[in-house]
């Protein structure tokens, strides 16, 4: 397994100023709406898929998501991007449903303690619908910075993203934590030289520097504490 780096070195001290959040599995939950979409694109096409083929898409961009479950599949560029778009619209009758009530236990307070200490806020997703699916969550007026792999030259487990957001919201990524509960984002979020919790199994984000099974009645305070302690 894959050993937790540290983004500044241990004689200074740690400053954390920002917090970058993943969507998808961090803020919301919208892998059962990714899977229903898939699995529909998949059966269009008669391509084998299941809930273990789409939990591997996790922190995947759309793109790569549909890249891995294609395999070896030789197909032209306007196919594929055909089958991108009809995803999308697919996805995008599921958001128009979501409201508040979609976001995950303990985000909201989460939010407002980090509000409270001036802390800055960005969203960095693989999702090229994170700022649909903020507005729908009813979080713009939360956050400070909203970013995703389209706004980057590679998406993750590249750190781009990451780095941009902390370009976005004015701070050096040693200073922000992410938050993030894919392997990709974990490795991206590393490698943007972040503080990094991870949210899910350890096999899954044992990388990552502090790890929860999730934000449900998780306090700043104790986060920072949990920071300051891992290394």
């Amino acid at each position: 397994m894959l050993q937790p780096q540290f983004p500044i070195p241990d004689a200074e001290p740690i400053v954390i100023r920002g917090v970058v959040f993943d969507m998808d599995g961090v803020l919301t939950d919208t892998l059962e709406f990714h899977y229903q979409t898939w699995q529909r694109l998949a059966d269009e096409e008669n391509i084998p898929f299941d809930r273990k083929a789409n939990e591997a898409l996790r922190g995947l961009s759309r793109r790569d998501s549909l890249m891995a479950i294609l395999g070896d599949r030789m197909l032209g560029e306007a196919i594929v991007e055909e089958m991108l778009d009809r995803k999308n619209r697919y996805f995008l009758e599921f958001i128009q449903t979501m409201t508040q009530d979609h976001l995950l236990p303990g985000v909201l307070d989460l939010l407002q303690e980090l509000r409270s200490d001036g802390i800055r806020i960005a969203i960095a997703s693989a999702s090229q619908n994170v700022d649909l699916v903020t507005r729908q969550l009813g979080l713009t007026d939360w956050v400070d910075a909203i970013t995703n792999v389209y706004n980057v030259p590679h998406p993750k487990p590249a750190p781009d993203v990451f780095l941009y957001a902390a370009e976005q919201i004015g701070l050096p990524p040693h200073q922000c934590i992410a938050i993030e509960d894919a392997e990709s984002g974990v490795k991206a979020a590393l490698d943007a030289r972040m503080w990094v919790v991870g949210l899910g199994p350890q096999e899954r984000v044992g990388a990552a520097h502090v790890i929860l099974s999730n934000l449900n009645s998780v306090r700043w305070k104790d986060l920072l504490d949990k920071i300051q302690c891992c290394r």
